[in-house]
């Protein structure tokens, strides 16, 4: 048993997955610096100086901090746009499969069975 789970993590699939784990991880605190300290700032320009992060509401001693809620569903798009583009750039990058040559035409099935009949005729 430890054997197999030793091929299956030492195959390709699985240690790249980790690596795209922790490159993702990584890219996640440049996006929370990109939201927060550049599109939250532009955003209030336009929106009249309204920073997310401090949008709440209170209900009794719960305070909901529905400012978080928005500041996450912006890095959510954000992080899905920039991916979007990542793969569309390594797909433009790809090599093209080339149809594959065609065969060279020879005779068909029934061309070769009636030279055998007409040969086997003689």
């Amino acid at each position: 048993m430890l054997k197999e789970f030793r091929t299956f993590i030492a195959r390709g699939n699985v240690i790249d997955l980790a690596v795209g784990i922790i490159i993702g991880s990584a890219f996640t605190a440049i996006v929370t610096s990109l939201v927060n300290d550049l599109v939250n700032p532009l955003l209030g320009i336009f929106i009249g100086g309204i920073d997310f992060s401090a949008l709440s509401f209170g209900f009794g001693d719960a305070q909901f901090m529905y400012g978080n809620f928005i500041n996450a569903v912006i890095k959510f798009i954000i992080v899905a746009w920039v991916v979007f583009l990542m793969v569309k750039a390594v797909n433009s990058m790809k090599k093209k499969d080339e149809p594959a040559p065609e065969a060279p035409k020879g005779p068909t099935e029934l061309e070769v069975l009636l030279e055998i009949r007409d040969s086997l005729r003689k």
